[in-house]
């Protein structure tokens, strides 16, 4: 194919009245839907669409939910034991299967399987974050007070120890920043407290920090003019759903905040597959999922398609299902009422095949096989087909851990994003505020010096262990006089009142955040 009729051959009949099926690059964008049971053949046809889309340099990124992708990194075999079913499968339809493996970037939260991949407490933003932690819409409201206090007080909110020196500051402070802030409730403050600490032990930290995932790192293209497939090991993070789900949305929300609008492109600058889909709307606020359908509504503008992967499209609210222009649909188990209403549902959003029923299409197609529906020109739905789907010509199934250790070895990123950079922000800012509060008191038990902390003592507090101020070395201060008012040790006691004397003199702009970007901001 050329022009704008170039496009993905994603699989055929086999029958001389069925038309082959082909994904049109220029309509790449317009998103899509890949649904079906479990065991139905969606991966495969998820890596089809992956492997089509590189080879037309379009760069990917889907999740290895299963962790079965990874050997997209290496050409197929005919010493696998599908090999005799793919070539059938490709005589059928008339396909000449040649493997070949994709450029894959190999990404991963916890950075064991690929590079590790991070964003700031203040990318995230608190909408997100108030997602994450399952805040109630009060604890929601204190997160919110202490994005904008950090802003207006230059803290940057980098990591979680970060956050968490921040609510310890409004915790401590409560009363003033009320005043100024509106009720800030210490109950709340503890409970976000609790829930950043099931976060922490869940291993979401390590999604905190810098160097902070470069987004121009996800659209690379290799010497060949192959779109790189970046992969993020899943299957370790699906313990955390939520936290999958809000990253993954983050995500989004970076691709349509910092890409430029380019309109209607010859094909995609970006392609992202939701694999799980559901999980993004599950238990999600009304809110959040109007925001989702603006954003998958207009970041087709800035050129890159969304495709969701999840076994039932009623997962998807109807809204979001309604421009999804590319569709396949694998095999749907109709055992109950509603499986049965489902399977109605799903059938009436194709346009009808004189041949055949696609509700007994859907019910019946095997593995392997799905339903398919494709924008053609002008944009237009094609009549559902059933299709037999190509057979990948990447290696179908994981690698083992030596070759992907070889293949991160070999990234074009190896070393980037591997050491954590630790600079100057709102935790680091708030203990020198404490320690200059703390000298100005002139507290009787300080040595001279006051509270500088020596390398160990930083080292310490980093990883979480409370500094005790060196009073394990200063010697004990003289208990005072039974008459006089008692004097409090606590640094941050100290801090809290020079802080809260300033908090009243400071003006400045917030830094403009929004989750989604500007249309997270209230209107």
């Amino acid at each position: 194919m050329s022009g704008d009729q170039a496009g993905i051959f994603v699989g055929g009949g086999g029958e001389a009245y069925a038309a082959p099926q082909t994904l049109l690059l220029k309509y790449g964008n317009r998103h899509g839907l890949i649904a079906g049971a479990t065991g139905t053949g969606k991966t495969v046809t998820l890596q089809v669409l992956a492997e089509g889309f590189s080879a037309a340099g379009v760069p990917v990124f889907l999740s290895d939910v299963k962790g079965d992708l990874s050997g997209m990194g290496v050409a197929g075999s005919a010493d696998h034991k599908l090999h005799e079913a793919f070539s059938k499968r490709a005589a059928t339809i008339g396909l000449d299967l040649v493997y070949a493996a994709c450029p894959v970037t190999y990404w991963d939260l916890y950075g064991e399987q690929g590079h590790p991949i991070r964003a700031t407490i203040s990318e995230m933003g608190p909408l997100l974050l108030s997602r994450l932690l399952e805040l109630t819409e009060p604890q929601e409201g204190v997160l919110n007070v202490a994005f904008r206090l950090a802003d207006e007080e230059g803290l940057p909110l980098l990591d979680l120890k970060d956050l968490q020196a921040m609510l310890v500051f409004i915790g401590e402070n409560a009363q003033s920043i009320s005043t100024r802030y509106g009720l800030v409730s210490t109950t709340s403050v503890g409970a976000i407290q609790r829930r950043l600490l099931v976060l922490e032990n869940q291993g979401g930290a390590q999604l905190f920090g810098e160097p902070a995932l470069a987004l121009a790192d996800l659209m690379q293209v290799d010497a060949q003019g192959r779109g790189h497939v970046n992969l993020l090991a899943a299957d370790k993070l699906m313990n955390s759903p939520r936290l999958y789900a809000t990253f993954l949305l983050w995500l989004l929300s970076e691709l349509f905040e910092e890409l430029p609008e380019v309109g209607d492109p010859d094909k995609p600058k970006l392609v992202f597959f939701f694999d799980e889909a559901h999980l993004l709307f599950n238990d999600a606020p009304k809110a959040l999922v109007e925001k989702v359908e603006q954003v998958a509504r207009l970041i087709r503008s800035k050129g890159v398609g969304v495709y969701f992967i999840t076994q039932n499209p009623a997962d998807v609210p109807e809204n979001i299902l309604g421009q999804l222009g590319n569709r396949v649909q694998h095999a749907l188990r109709a055992f109950t009422a509603r499986d049965q209403k489902d399977l109605r549902l799903a059938a009436e959003t194709y346009r009808p095949n004189p041949r055949f029923a696609t509700e007994d299409a859907i019910r019946d197609v095997g593995t392997g096989e799905a339903v398919t529906s494709f924008l053609e020109a002008k944009g237009i739905p094609s009549v559902v087909e059933r299709t037999l789907i190509r057979p990948p010509a990447s290696q179908l199934g994981p690698i083992d851990p030596a070759l992907r250790a070889q293949l991160l070895a070999a990234s074009p990123l190896h070393g980037k994003y591997e050491a954590v950079i630790d600079r100057d922000s709102a935790f680091e800012k708030l203990r020198a505020r404490a320690e200059v509060a703390a000298r100005e008191a002139n507290a009787p038990a300080q040595p001279e010096g006051g509270l500088s902390l020596d390398p160990q003592e930083v080292r310490e507090f980093n990883k979480g262990r409370r500094y005790d101020g060196g009073a394990s070395r200063a010697p004990k201060p003289a208990a005072p006089p039974k008459s006089a008012p008692r004097r409090s040790d606590s640094v941050t006691e100290a801090f809290a009142k020079s802080f809260a004397r300033q908090l009243g003199t400071k003006s400045g702009q917030a830094i403009v955040r929004g989750v989604l970007g500007s249309l997270f901001r209230k209107r």
